[in-house]
């Protein structure tokens, strides 16, 4: 007993970052250590604390504990420099739908048809939307309300995913934990609650489905690892209750996939089966699950896996097993892959031909396939976060984690396992689409934290354990029984090489504590200088909101602009409560949630007609697009023009894909050649396209521009976002007049005309002859016989005659 307790001592000595020393199969070994810590416990806390074991605990709880506060904290920089306000596009809808949620009943919003969206058309928002976000922010509302600590809606959907990022950081915790050791699972907490990857999703005020998704995905692949591990029924069924939480959030990426490559596990098929039917109580969700051709990879892995249960002979039922437990994992994933993929070729070719199973989808086509979205759907391609991702945001998210990351890779695959194969391949995979396109860094980013974890771990216990097993040479000399148990332990045979080596070249002794202390300087230094990274691109590039816009004086002082929030509530002040607003699909969640009034588009994009529609409103000549306003009874046009201030978000710079989405839908009537010059080039100036300076759009953007002199360097009609003079600046309106223009002309509203109760004649008047009308005197005039001014004569003509009728 004695011997056992100095070996598990020498291995907790071994490390000073994480709880237990390296095995090869990725399980603490600390088992030892617990029990003489609970035998020296018999007194309470005091003697809990005075072992090792104790003290261990407490500092792992206080490092998550500041973990999940830094990671709340530094997403306040927004609340606290503006005011607590929901952020972007997509969380305002969010917003809205949580509010009558919280207001009205689930049972209400799951039946609520909004009216206010896309008019004529209506949507029915139970069905197309993933009620998770709107749920959790629902019930904590309403726990708080249980507890008589009255808080707005609003405040709760603000800080909802600061919250959740601090639970992000547990089940990152959890998750590395199970992978490698408490060490590892410490770092990698501590890197996701500050890195930009995630943050830039999470923020106070970014009310979206991200803002809780991670946490679901995390603490699914946790419960997975776990149900893997041990093979137990309850961790699968965990599994699958975070799994059916997780698709409500809308977080259902990479996950069947990866699963598939671990078929041998009975847990799989407890996760599937359950994990479908939860899955398809979601009304958005439905059937898809077994009717879509992106879901047949699971359904034919479950096939597969029941297959090889009751019907494969005994020899490959044996030779299956053979490569499991000894460790084979390449073969047992190649004989997986071919199976799966001749098994899956053939069912897509059976059934998805007579219609039974869709086809994929276009959005699935351009993960594949960067330049698809470009050409046959560019209603996807128009989005900025749909653009494959380049090096520098690589950098700028992730910061020195990319460099680090390939190398906790390599330590995961050098000592392979069930659980490091299902990592490894979550990490090639999220690689890939991350650089596929750049609002998938938010996968990418958590594995890239736990392999960076991992990687540090190592080379801190490489470089701080050494000198402790020197100082204790008769317990690694008694550890060698326990070796030859554990033949798994890889770490502790490499340190026995190592410490052999440093025995023979004994003149190198006096270099290992300064090598050892430069190394651990350069480790600790790359971690402040990601820490310092980290707090300033959220301070400076994740925390400002779209909503409210800020500026610098050479002073230093700052100006807000706030001419969103100012056009939005004139629209609500000074309109039709049941007035109709077209602009173009981005600002519709805003126009529905600020001026809660009725648009023809918004970001939802289901309609890919309807947004063509308008976008060739937007891009016809005025008489034009005039007709299509009448037929969508629109009574006002609101655009964003950025030409004053310099705002390069603005409709002119995503006019473009307006022609784009409405020449696929209108190709006789709009042409995107026609909008460029002889020369290729898009052009406002006088060089421009004449489609280009006739069109409603650039009409509307530079009304009345003509005559604004910016600075006296510039002339008039100068545009600061285009760096070119308006090409025409005396441009007339008959159609539209207009109604509001903010401060800083950042959006600009304009009134639709009404029909005139009698058509204009084309014709020209009929002349007056003002020289006959003489002046006369009051007593001429009572003896002058009166006449009729502009009378018409009669000329006599022929009579008609019958033969002539």
């Amino acid at each position: 007993m004695a011997e056992h307790h100095q070996i598990s001592e020498s291995k907790h000595k071994s490390s000073l970052t994480s709880a237990a020393t390296y095995s090869g199969n990725g399980r603490s070994s600390t088992a030892a250590a617990e029990r003489d810590g609970m035998a020296g416990a018999g007194g309470g806390l005091s003697g809990g604390l005075s072992q090792p074991a104790g003290w261990q605990s407490l500092l792992s709880f206080t490092i998550l504990f500041l973990a999940c506060l830094a990671g709340f904290s530094s997403r306040l920089f927004a609340v606290i420099r503006f005011e607590s306000i929901i952020h972007e596009f997509d969380p305002w809808f969010n917003y809205r739908s949580t509010h009558h949620l919280t207001s009205n009943g689930f049972y209400e919003f799951l039946n609520w048809f909004d009216e206010r969206a896309w008019y004529p058309l209506g949507r029915i928002v139970g069905g197309t939307v993933y009620p998770g976000l709107m749920v959790t922010a629902g019930l904590i509302h309403y726990v708080l309300n249980l507890l008589h600590l009255t808080v707005h809606i609003r405040d709760v959907c603000v800080f909802l995913a600061p919250v959740f990022s601090g639970l992000t950081s547990i089940s990152t915790f959890l998750l590395t934990r199970e992978l490698w050791n408490q060490g590892a699972g410490l770092l990698a907490a501590c890197f996701i609650a500050i890195v930009p990857g995630y943050i830039s999703r999470s923020v106070a005020g970014s009310f979206d489905n991200e803002g809780i998704a991670i946490f679901a995905l995390q603490f699914t692949y946790y419960l997975w690892v776990k149900s893997v591990k041990t093979g137990s029924v309850f961790w699968a069924i965990g599994c699958c209750l975070s799994y059916f939480y997780m698709v409500r959030t809308r977080t259902q990426m990479l996950l069947i996939v990866l699963f598939i490559f671990c078929l041998f596990h009975d847990p799989y098929s407890t996760f599937y089966i359950l994990g479908l039917i939860l899955s398809m109580q979601i009304p958005f969700v439905g059937f898809q699950p077994i009717r879509t051709s992106e879901h047949m990879a699971a359904a034919v892995s479950d096939m597969l896996m029941f297959t090889c249960a009751v019907g494969l002979p005994m020899q490959a039922d044996k030779l299956l097993y053979r490569c499991h437990t000894t460790g084979t994992h390449p073969a047992v994933c190649v004989h997986a892959g071919v199976s799966v993929s001749v098994a899956f070729s053939s069912n897509i070719v059976c059934v998805s031909p007579p219609g039974y199973i869709a086809p994929w989808s276009g959005r699935f086509y351009s993960l594949w396939d960067t330049g698809y979205a470009k050409i046959h759907i560019p209603i996807i391609a128009s989005v900025s976060e749909h653009q494959p991702t380049t090096w520098v945001s690589f950098f700028f998210d992730l910061h020195i984690l990319v460099c680090t990351f390939p190398a906790g890779l390599w330590f995961c695959i050098r000592n392979i396992n069930d659980e490091r194969v299902f990592v490894a391949l979550y990490a090639i995979s999220a690689v890939y689409f991350a650089g596929v396109m750049v609002r998938l860094m938010l996968t990418l980013t958590p594995v890239v934290c736990m392999l960076s974890a991992v990687a540090f771990s190592s080379v801190f216990e490489h470089y701080l354990g050494d000198d402790m097993k020197r100082q204790s040479p008769p317990a690694e000399d008694s550890s060698d029984e326990d070796d030859r148990k554990n033949a798994g332990n890889l770490y502790d045979k490499a340190g026995k090489v190592r410490k052999h080596v440093s025995e023979q070249e004994k003149p190198e002794e006096g270099l290992g504590p300064n090598i050892k202390s430069i190394v651990t300087m350069l480790m600790l230094m790359l971690l402040m200088m990601f820490a310092v990274h980290c707090t300033w691109v959220t301070s400076n590039a994740y925390s400002s909101p779209s909503v409210v816009l800020a500026s610098y004086n050479h002073d230093g002082s700052r100006n807000i602009l706030d001419d969103f929030r100012e056009a939005y509530y004139w629209l609500r002040q000074n309109t039709d409560e049941h007035a109709r607003v077209m602009s173009w699909w981005d600002y519709g969640y805003q126009i529905a949630g600020m001026a809660n009034r009725t648009t023809l588009v918004d970001n939802n994009t289901w309609n890919n007609s309807h947004i063509a529609l308008v976008g060739k409103a937007m891009s016809s000549n005025e008489s034009a697009a005039y007709d299509i306003m009448r037929s969508l009874d629109v009574d006002y046009v609101l655009i964003i023009f950025g030409g004053v201030i310099g705002y390069s978000g603005d409709d002119i710079n995503k006019f473009l894909w307006m022609v784009r989405i409405a020449e696929g839908e209108h190709p006789k009537d709009i042409r995107e050649s026609d909008y460029f010059t002889p020369q290729g080039e898009f052009r406002v100036d006088k060089a421009g396209s004449p489609t280009l300076l006739n069109c409603l759009m650039y009409k509307m953007s530079y009304y009345r521009f003509g005559e604004m002199q910016l600075d006296f360097r510039t002339p008039p009609g100068f545009d600061r976002t285009r760096n070119a003079e308006i090409g025409n600046k005396d441009i007339k309106l008959k159609h539209l007049e207009e109604a509001f223009t903010s401060e800083h002309w950042l959006v600009r509203i304009y009134k639709v005309k009404r029909l005139e109760n009698r058509d204009r004649l084309e014709g020209k008047l009929r002349s007056t002859d003002v020289l006959r009308q003489k002046y006369t005197s009051k007593k001429t005039a009572k003896r002058k016989r009166g006449f009729i001014r502009n009378k018409l004569s009669m000329k006599k003509g022929k009579k008609m005659t019958k033969k002539s009728l």
